[in-house]
């Protein structure tokens, strides 16, 4: 009877978890700029090119747009500067020894309908050549003012800061991530830095 009972439960588990995890996506195309008239009318003029065969990945400066769990969640996160050994914007608090700050400043704009509510530092992530990731740091950097650790933007507000993120010295870090919900929804958006 009672291992009936454990089974019973452990496949109630199994089917809760499967309903609730949706497919996970990692999103590296960032979107495309709305055309001007002028271009419009330019390509009417010009025969098209051939398109490129390899998808441009995001880079620093491109907007990637994610939704988050709810219907009506949505951003468009855009990763505008990236500093390599950011330095310390106080005299209290630095970097381990053998280590170093990367700052990654992100904009979010809040693109759906309801609103946007989280701590953002906790869905951020950068990544070395070699594969090792890295979590967010608390701490503050002279590029300028860090990213509140409680964002709540309404339909079409949009909110700007630094995530720190503390890495080895000799660690090249290639790439950011960021995903809603603190790190949690489906839908995660990547930019190579360079």
């Amino acid at each position: 009877m009672r291992r009936t009972t454990i089974a019973a439960i452990a496949a109630g588990l199994l089917l809760t978890a499967t309903a609730c995890g949706g497919t996970d996506e990692i999103t590296t195309k960032p979107n495309k700029p709305a055309a001007t008239a002028e271009a419009k009318d330019t390509a009417e003029e010009k025969p098209a090119e051939p398109a490129p065969s390899k998808a441009k990945d995001a880079k620093v400066g491109d907007t990637i747009t994610l939704k988050g769990f709810e219907e009506g969640e949505q951003l468009d996160v855009t990763v505008t500067k990236w500093v390599d050994n950011a330095k310390s914007g106080d005299e209290f608090t630095s970097p381990e020894d053998g280590n170093r700050w990367i700052g990654v400043q992100f904009q979010l704009v809040n693109t759906g309908t309801k609103v946007y509510s989280d701590s953002p530092a906790n869905g951020a992530q950068v990544a070395d050549a070699e594969g090792q990731q890295f979590q967010p740091t608390f701490a503050d950097i002279t590029a300028g003012p860090s990213m509140s650790s409680s964002v709540r933007l309404t339909a079409g507000s949009k909110g700007l800061g630094w995530i720190v993120f503390e890495t080895p010295k000799g660690s090249k870090v290639t790439t950011v991530q960021f995903t809603m919900n603190s790190g949690m929804a489906d839908e995660t958006g990547q930019w190579t830095l360079s």
